[in-house]
């Protein structure tokens, strides 16, 4: 009977090996320096997908989904950056892809993780008292005949940040404004997690797409970028963090009202990626 238990393990094993999903090829260089603009992408056309300019960072966001804050590891993480070209293999979907940047990301950079819940100071995205005031965006008809290619682009300067995330979907960080262009609540929540200080949860129950432009201030529109960059780990010189020293910690509040929407301070328990090991320098291809 314990032969047969343990046959039985072997074959297990060897049935999840077999139908782990992997990138039928994949390869994996260094970014081009790029000092005064920062483009980023995500493109998956058919069975290509090309990955350009993300740290080790987001790729380990990517692959487990969770934010820059969920993940616990060394602080180059979020410095040195990577390009990926990979091909798909015939048959297997794109909603795969994650499970096989995770298998990428152990091949070449030897990446070991193990998931911890802890709980963490948030903000709940919710309804005014008044109710939502924006009026929902008609959704767009959408080719069936062919899968949906995934299309997300992002540019930034020291002046602003502009993210396209393909079908009409975009934000613009720039002029003293954040524009959405028809995003729902859960995305919308996920963009402001990149300028507060904490992450942001959908608790609208709201399940359509919508725009908004939300007007700030110069000194918090500075502030906004300033924080920006340092949720996504770029180290900044003393002055620009001395600014915010005097900034508005809640630059959100007054045009989010003028929307019907409010950021209610809130504790949360949220999966956490702890990095048990992983290498700077990846693999040859």
């Amino acid at each position: 009977m314990t032969r047969a238990l343990v046959g039985s393990l072997m074959l297990s094993a060897v049935v999840l090996a077999q139908t782990r999903p992997e990138f039928e090829v994949a390869s994996v260089r260094p970014s081009t320096d790029q000092p005064t603009q920062v483009s980023v992408g995500l493109h998956v056309t058919g069975s290509q997908v090309r990955v350009t300019y993300m740290s080790l960072k987001d790729y380990i966001g990517m692959a487990y989904n969770v934010r820059p804050a969920q993940i616990s590891g060394p602080d180059w993480l979020a410095q040195q950056r990577f390009d990926i070209i990979a091909t798909i293999p015939e048959g297997v979907p794109i909603s795969k892809v994650p499970d096989m940047l995770q298998a990428l990301l152990a091949d070449r950079f030897k990446l070991t993780i193990h998931r911890e819940m802890k709980e963490f100071p948030v903000y709940a995205l919710v309804p005014a008292k008044g109710g939502l005031t924006l009026k929902e965006v008609p959704p767009a008809s959408m080719p069936t005949d062919r899968p949906p290619a995934v299309n997300v682009a992002a540019s930034g300067t020291g002046n602003g940040v502009a993210v396209d995330l393909g079908g009409g979907s975009s934000f613009v960080l720039g002029n003293n404004q954040l524009a959405i262009k028809k995003m729902t609540m859960r995305q919308f929540a996920e963009v402001l997690t990149r300028f507060v200080d904490r992450p942001v949860l959908d608790m609208t129950g709201t399940t359509g797409s919508y725009d908004l432009t939300m007007n700030l201030s110069p000194e918090d529109y500075t502030a906004t970028l300033i924080r920006s960059a340092i949720n996504q780990g770029v180290s900044l010189p003393s002055p620009a963090l001395r600014l915010l020293e005097t900034a508005s910690s809640d630059p959100f509040s007054a045009p989010l009202a003028q929307a019907g929407l409010s950021l209610e301070a809130r504790r949360a328990p949220l999966d956490v990626i702890v990095v048990d090991a992983v290498q700077k320098v990846p693999t040859d291809n």
